[in-house]
């Protein structure tokens, strides 16, 4: 197969960088809840959030770093367009019969110390994640299932690294706090686990239908 990236861009790209962003955009709104299961709690966005991982793993297991290093900035310049246009949309002044501005309030405002929490931590993340992914594919083009899941530790890791202190710190104890970073990556990585069969097969489908997998021999991993 071909180890260099396509110059121009395909529809399967297109398909994921659509399906990542809106999961990235899904993933915050989702955050607003949070759900108890027995003596576990977490908000609802991680139902969402492990596939943009599962979709970094892909592009760059099929288009390399650059590949997933571009649909990661868009993912970033989408989430920060819903931001500015939520914050444009709260300010707005409310219609005097309509009675949904605290619940309007209550899904999009998120607090500046939330949103650029949530920001800095899927830049970080989701680049770490492409970077760890590429350099094992450098050093053995087999093993897919492994580059994965250590990926998806490095990257959600760094995302809990940079999300929850920013986020929480000051509002609960330390011991609370490392306890959901751990409880975030541990759970993370066990949804990227079960779904492997099914990211195995998608990107054995991609590479197939793009005739492409990217080995990022010559990659200097620059970030812009």
């Amino acid at each position: 197969m071909n180890n260099t990236n396509n110059q121009g861009v395909s529809r399967l790209y297109l398909i994921l960088t659509a399906v990542f962003c809106t999961c990235l955009i899904t993933a915050n709104l989702l955050e607003t809840k949070v759900v108890q299961i027995g003596s576990v709690t977490f908000t609802a966005g991680f139902i969402v959030f492990p596939v943009s991982y599962i979709i970094n793993d892909i592009a760059t297991e099929v288009y390399g770093f650059k590949g997933a290093k571009t649909m990661i900035y868009l993912g970033f310049a989408m989430n920060f367009l819903v931001l500015v246009f939520s914050q444009i949309a709260i300010m707005l002044p409310a219609a005097p019969f309509w009675d949904g501005a605290d619940a309007f309030r209550f899904v999009f405002g998120l607090a500046p110390r939330i949103a650029v929490a949530s920001l800095l931590a899927f830049l970080t993340g989701s680049l770490a994640n492409a970077y760890v992914m590429s350099r094992m594919k450098v050093k053995n083009q087999k093993r897919f299932s492994l580059r994965a899941i250590v990926s998806t530790i490095a990257g959600e890791g760094l995302d809990s690294l940079v999300f929850f202190p920013i986020a929480f710190l000051g509002t609960m104890s330390g011991e609370e706090l490392l306890k959901l970073m751990l409880l975030q990556v541990c759970g993370k990585t066990l949804y990227e686990v079960v779904m492997l069969p099914v990211t195995s097969r998608v990107v054995a489908y991609t590479k197939r239908k793009e005739n492409l997998d990217t080995i990022d021999s010559n990659e200097n991993y620059k970030l812009f």
